[in-house]
């Protein structure tokens, strides 16, 4: 019996240290990438790191045996370009390859707020010299070249993009649309600040941000033109021609006074507010206006350089495999597509490259309406990209201060966990998963590969806390989930979000297709449509055999005054094609629900306020996991 306890207590032992027997790689600031990497001796990068567990896997080395632990003391760690995951990074089962924070390693569960491991994609504005009101400073080259950005944070806050409004319910509203010219008319007030007193533009790189619908685009203005009250306003290519040509979602003109509205953005004539800032491209210098307190001598201003911090890709016979992520922060990237081309999404994130109107009708079969249009979609850049790999996890990390996607398991990613990890001011989406059609489909085909290995499957989404995403694209979700199947998203809190909160499937189509299995549990989604309409807490789109979206709680909507339709919302909405979906248990404030062209199959049972209060309770987070709403 003795031998017994003595046996069971030395595998307790080896489980409480899993990496007892494994290669132990350490990275430093204070390292050296000539340095062997140990723990006395650490190397300086994370790549240098990479590329020797690389060679330890190579060459079969007997630290491989128990896995490898990339450990990272305390920092932030600038990338000057993406880390790059190849096949030859794999781990395997028995042996994964762990990127972790080397920082109290003993405790077990602690604070997001403790988190100091930082892949930073960013760059410090310093040397800030006073100007008026505003202050002015230099911006760097970065890697050779002059630096543009999007985005800008002082002391960890956010700044706002010089604006034409402070509070959004202030937007003016188109007076009309005029497609074949592609031609927006304002009010001629609107535009006065941009134009001098002969009706030139002034602002070179002014933009358009149009709210239209379920999404805005960003348009850069090529030229105004005063007619009267009125003015013509004129954008670049390629964003014009997509704008005018595709049908939806599209700028509406109402006779009730409910016309698309708009802001106008990145001119220095209209920074003119505290916590707004300008970028002279020209003559590389950039202008803040500091909010109350701000010493700007002192102060961390970051801007971001890079738009993604890692990327894992493989191929479909040579996967990356088997790579944890633990206790890493992501943070400080851009996107510059809208900067360079303009921003035309379909629904989101997702741009149009080309989408147009067809006349007559497309009969489409299995039960599908006629339709109407085509188009073909990019996706956003994101600040963790991963394609074609298996068994990629993510625990107790953070993506923070990012400008467009947070995590993305674009294609081909098997398996797969991300645990108890902190998405927050995010411009774009929180999380992405599967395809949203690939670029060279029509994005209304069902996708069904001959190859079901383009699909992502068995993604497990839990206790992960998503607030302040789409924070700039305001069209993104928290969690959007496009061709996949068998994933698992639960016990996820989500609030302050522009449009709905978890998206499932994608197509607009009632065909069956490669979605199935899905399951959707238990998630506390509340302070949802921020700034959209046509949404819900949890939406579904295309045919999705067993697949369950079961015990939510939703509650907490935004009403936002400047919608243009601002009653079209709802808790929960099964939207275009949506099939095979059970809608059970699912805790709500109220009943208003929207079934819009369903497919078959769908059950729709015991949903409302009057739901068991246990499963409203049991919603969200996990008690191990509530820390992660103390957010520092």
């Amino acid at each position: 019996m003795k031998k017994t306890f003595t046996y069971l207590s030395f595998i307790i032992f080896l489980g409480w240290f899993p990496s007892l027997f494994a290669g132990e790689i350490y990275v430093s600031l204070q390292g050296n990438d000539k340095n062997p990497g140990t723990k006395e001796a650490p190397f300086n990068t994370l790549n240098r790191a990479i590329k020797q567990a690389r060679e330890w896997r190579r060459l079969n080395r007997s630290e491989v045996a128990g896995g490898i632990y990339i450990r990272l003391e305390e920092g932030v760690y600038a990338q000057r370009n993406s880390l790059f995951l190849r096949p030859e990074d794999s781990g395997t089962k028995e042996s994964p390859t762990v990127i972790r924070s080397a920082i109290n390693e003993k405790t077990v569960i602690r604070s997001a707020a403790d988190e100091k491991v930082v892949l930073s994609g960013g760059v410090r504005i310093k040397n800030w010299k006073k100007q008026g009101k505003l202050w002015v400073a230099d911006v760097p080259t970065f890697n050779g070249r002059p630096l543009d950005f999007r985005q800008l944070w002082v002391n960890g806050e956010k700044a706002v993009r010089a604006r034409d409004v402070e509070d959004f319910e202030k937007m003016n509203r188109l007076c009309s649309v005029d497609e074949n010219n592609e031609v927006l008319y304002v009010p001629a007030v609107a535009v006065r600040r941009l134009i001098d007193n002969k009706g030139k533009m002034k602002a070179e790189y002014a933009e358009m941000v149009l709210h239209q619908m379920w999404c805005v685009a960003n348009l850069r203005i090529r030229s105004i033109e005063v007619q009267g009250d009125s003015a013509a306003v004129r954008f670049h290519q390629p964003e014009s021609r997509i704008q005018f040509e595709h049908p939806w979602p599209r700028p509406m003109v109402t006779t009730d006074g409910h016309n698309s509205a708009f802001y106008l953005t990145n001119a220095r004539e209209l920074l003119d507010v505290p916590g707004e800032w300008y970028h002279d491209m020209n003559a590389r210098r950039v202008y803040y206006y500091p909010r109350e307190g701000e010493k700007m001598q002192e102060a961390e201003v970051m801007v971001p350089a890079i738009e993604t911090l890692v990327q894992v890709e493989g191929t479909l016979d040579r996967p990356v495999c088997h790579i944890r992520f633990e206790k890493i922060t992501f943070s400080y990237t851009t996107w510059m597509r809208p900067s360079e081309k303009g921003h035309v999404p379909l629904q989101a994130g997702m741009y149009l490259t080309d989408g147009y109107r067809i006349d007559p009708k497309m009969q489409r079969d299995y039960l599908n309406h006629p339709l109407d249009n085509q188009g073909w979609l990019g996706r956003p850049a994101a600040a963790v990209r991963i394609a074609a790999a298996k068994q990629i996890d993510f625990e107790r990390c953070r993506f923070e201060h990012l400008g467009s996607t947070g995590l993305d398991y674009e294609e081909a990613v098997q398996d797969g966990i991300v645990r108890g990890c902190l998405f927050r001011d995010i411009a774009g989406n929180g999380l992405l998963t599967g395809s949203f059609s690939p670029a060279a489909h029509e994005t209304h085909l069902p996708y069904d590969p001959a190859d079901r290995r383009e699909v992502c499957t068995h993604q497990q989404i839990n206790n992960c806390y998503f607030t302040e995403v789409g924070n700039e694209d305001w069209g993104c979700l928290a969690i959007a989930a496009g061709y996949v199947s068998d994933i698992n998203i639960e016990h996820n809190e989500i609030s302050e979000v522009p449009y709905s909160g978890i998206s499932l499937g994608w197509g607009w189509t009632q065909t069956v297709n490669c979605m199935r299995n899905n399951r959707v549990h238990a998630n506390l989604i509340h302070h949802y449509a921020k700034h959209m309409y046509d949404v819900a807490g949890i939406y579904t789109l295309g045919s999705q055999p067993k697949s369950y979206v079961t015990e939510n709680c939703v509650h907490s909507i935004y009403k936002p005054g400047y919608v243009h339709d601002p009653n079209h919302w709802f808790y929960l909405y099964t939207d275009e094609g949506s099939s095979f979906i059970t809608v059970r248990d699912n805790w709500t404030e109220g009943e208003k629900y929207l079934q819009n062209a369903n497919g078959p199959g769908n059950v729709w049972e015991n949903n409302g306020p009057k739901v068991d209060s246990v499963i409203r309770e049991r919603a969200g987070l996990e008690a191990g996991y509530k820390d992660l709403l103390n957010i520092q």
